[in-house]
């Protein structure tokens, strides 16, 4: 009888189709060190995760996850528009309740980032009001978090697409995932912030060096990214919904294509950018929130409900794997804690879901 690895390998390749090679344009962009993932690059093994622990539970449509320097958390609640405060022994405390937020649907308080240093003064949020999305950043004294003030607004909303992943760079840059707002032609206009991934300073300033002048857009061709990380050689990878038939992980070059609305998944067209991993069909994955630890992209999911380890082996990303983390139902977002620990965050409060007792969690993956 086959063990069970074997058969979740095996499973794995029927669900799992990887991108084919990127097309030129990145070929020509890339930085050094990476190549394209090459089909059937064989079994990689999944990181070991010795134990899942619980960190805490009771949450209310948890969405954004952030860590502070001593190692506790800040969570955003996209309904509630509440932000608290998670430490690694349970402990749960309310920051803030930020005002101007008008959840709907997919809309409310996002993504969340915290000021990279030892002694961070602002936390930032993505968020929903009345009418658009933004990025605030509010004023952090150690215990609670100051009125946001608004750095980047005018970000298309709808009840759908929002995207509202956000990530600091290794340059120092704030970079954040919008969704085309169920307009999908404006993915492929350069003026609009719909359908994007932005570049912006942390006070919102333009980068000089942004593909387009006076402009935040750093790529575009989007349709809901909801995914955000970089790996240990500063790439950005970004996780994307498909329509209905291919989801995608994406590796972000500075004013890259990548084919929304006229491809979904591999375009092989001069000029757009192919994806370097592609789920199909959508029920197995609809990623959501992306983490980079022990040389692989760890993809939570929503409709799959399943975690997804996505190696990346001498610049190649290999086959995606399941990774076995029990019934835990929707998976929302996943970031590496400041003790190399992943912290899950279901998501089987916010109205697709179904919740259990204890929902929502916090899940702490111990990696040997």
């Amino acid at each position: 009888m086959k063990d069970t690895r074997q058969w979740r390998r095996q499973a794995s390749r029927r669900l799992v189709h990887l991108g084919a090679t990127v097309a030129a344009i990145l070929a020509a962009t890339a930085p050094t060190g990476y190549a394209a993932p090459m089909p059937d690059a064989g079994d990689v093994d999944q990181a070991n995760v010795t134990a899942i622990t619980t960190v805490a539970g009771d949450l209310v449509s948890p969405w954004g996850l952030t860590f502070l320097p001593d190692g506790s958390a800040l969570v955003s609640e996209r309904d509630t528009a509440v932000i608290k405060r998670v430490w690694p022994d349970g402990r749960v405390g309310v920051v803030s309740k930020v005002p101007q937020v008008r959840p709907s649907g997919e809309g409310g308080l996002l993504g969340l980032a915290v000021e990279p240093g030892p002694a961070p003064r602002w936390v930032y949020a993505y968020l929903t009001t009345s009418s658009d999305n933004r990025i605030v950043r509010m004023a952090w004294d150690g215990t609670r978090l100051g009125r946001p003030r608004p750095i980047l607004t005018g970000i298309p909303k709808a009840a759908i697409h929002n995207g509202g992943r956000l990530v600091f760079g290794p340059d120092g840059s704030l970079y954040a995932a919008t969704g085309d707002a169920g307009q999908v032609n404006l993915a492929q206009r350069p003026r609009s912030l719909a359908g994007k991934v932005l570049r912006i300073k942390p006070d919102g300033a333009i980068p000089a060096d942004n593909p387009i002048p006076g402009s935040a857009v750093w790529t575009l061709g989007h349709r809901n990214v909801q995914g955000l990380a970089f790996d240990g050689a500063g790439r950005l990878f970004a996780s994307e919904f498909g329509a209905s038939d291919v989801d995608e992980v994406n590796l972000l070059v500075r004013g890259g294509n990548y084919g929304w609305p006229m491809y979904e998944g591999p375009a092989r067209r001069p000029g757009l950018i192919d994806p370097v991993a592609t789920w199909s069909p959508t029920a197995v994955a609809s990623p959501s929130g992306i983490a980079f630890a022990q040389d692989s992209v760890w993809v939570a999911s929503l409709r799959g409900e399943r975690l997804w380890q996505l190696p990346l082996e001498a610049g190649v990303a290999g086959e995606p794997e399941v990774v076995n983390v029990g019934e835990r139902g929707r998976l929302r977002t996943i970031e590496v804690a400041p003790d190399g620990s992943l912290w899950l965050m279901t998501s089987n409060t916010d109205g697709r879901g179904r919740a259990r007792s204890g929902d929502d969690r916090i899940l702490r993956l111990t990696l040997g």
